[in-house]
């Protein structure tokens, strides 16, 4: 448990700009949702529930629960299991248990899980680089949650798994050729995966980001508005809860998938360059958390978890900019959406405990 010699260790600069960055979410959540206020309650909660998971990931030795990974593994997958079998439908998907007043959507937990269990995997080698079997067995670590989160069907949610596997892989030693023969493999995949691997709305959605006026009231719709919503802000924005887009309704989902587009209307590219600064900040500060960690298996767990963020921070504003095609990803800390901002303060947790922890025997 937590050492008070561990306290003057801790990151104190990751945890303003992670503050910062939930403070700024918080707002959103109240800007986009001033005709619901049980949204921004409802992230306070979460937020409140999120610092909790916050102290607890970052009090218990990192290693200790990496040695239960394999309990935590199996724990995400029954939950993924139960999802399917009880989970609440909204929007055509079954993504949420139901616990009394909270839904939890276990599937943004997985990519903690999966970086925790192959943290432990590969930390514990003696082998140099991964060998094939290696990778076999990660991959399979790795594929179970990714299909059964595909199965709710959460293909966003599912593929931000992949870089926690990717990731991990390569720090434990993979070599670049490999890479290289699994790009080029999937390259030549492509149009099976196409064919088969997607659904209609799914490859609509692809179609659509290729030329939305090609459906202008329909799905091309939110991309259009994204668009729109983003680059009325100007340079300094039209000020906090002022944006038109948001708050006349223009833009759908607002306060989740393009909550980055909210903020720069109402704060502009100033406010845009702030917040890319702070993710910036948090993403430079985990990776010297890597650097410094004492062992690989801290390594690959700071590595893991933050691969998982990086990818889906890069493709929400992506996707708010209208350069990636729409997917049901929220902003990091950002977004509405409490099971996402508690898995992200846990993983954090993490971070923020293999780096306090390295100078620890």
């Amino acid at each position: 448990m937590f050492e008070r010699r561990l306290y003057f260790h801790l990151d104190w600069a990751l945890i303003g700009a992670l503050a910062a960055l939930c403070a700024v979410g918080v707002l959103m959540v109240y800007s986009t949702g001033q005709g619901n206020p049980r949204l921004f309650q409802s992230q306070l909660y979460a937020l409140a529930l999120g610092m909790i998971a916050f102290l607890v990931a970052l009090s218990v030795d990192y290693r200790t629960l990496a040695d239960r990974s394999h309990l935590i593994y199996l724990g995400l997958l029954a939950l993924l299991v139960a999802v399917l079998l009880f989970g609440v439908v909204r929007g055509g998907a079954r993504r949420w248990l139901p616990l009394g007043a909270f839904n939890l959507q276990p599937s943004e937990f997985a990519k903690i899980a999966v970086a925790l269990v192959l943290a432990k995997f590969f930390g514990e080698s003696r082998r140099g680089a991964p060998t094939m079997a290696d990778l076999m067995v990660a991959g399979g670590l790795a594929a179970i949650p990714l299909v059964l989160i595909a199965r709710q069907p959460d293909l966003g949610t599912a593929v931000t798994v992949l870089p926690v596997y990717v990731a991990v892989v390569f720090v434990a030693g993979l070599p670049m050729r490999v890479l290289g023969v699994v790009a080029i493999t999937a390259l030549l995949a492509a149009p099976i995966a196409w064919k088969f691997g997607l659904q209609d709305y799914q490859r609509q959605r692809v179609i659509t980001f290729v030329d939305p006026s090609q459906d202008t009231r329909g799905a091309g719709y939110q991309q259009i508005q994204a668009r729109i919503t983003a680059g009325s802000g100007g340079l300094w924005g039209k000020g906090f809860a002022e944006g038109t887009q948001a708050q006349l309704r223009f833009l759908p989902v607002a306060h989740n998938d393009f909550i980055f587009s909210v903020w720069a209307e109402e704060q502009g590219f100033a406010g845009v360059l702030v917040a890319l600064a702070l993710y910036l900040f948090v993403i430079v500060r985990s990776l010297d958390a890597a650097r410094l960690a004492k062992d690989r298996l801290g390594a690959y767990l700071v590595v893991g978890v933050l691969s998982g963020f990086v990818f889906q921070v890069l493709y929400n504003i992506s996707m708010s900019a209208g350069l990636a095609p729409v997917k049901g990803l929220t902003l990091p800390l950002m977004s509405y959406g409490g099971s996402s901002l508690i898995a992200t303060l846990t993983g954090f947790g993490l971070i923020l405990n293999v780096r306090m922890r390295r100078f620890t025997n």
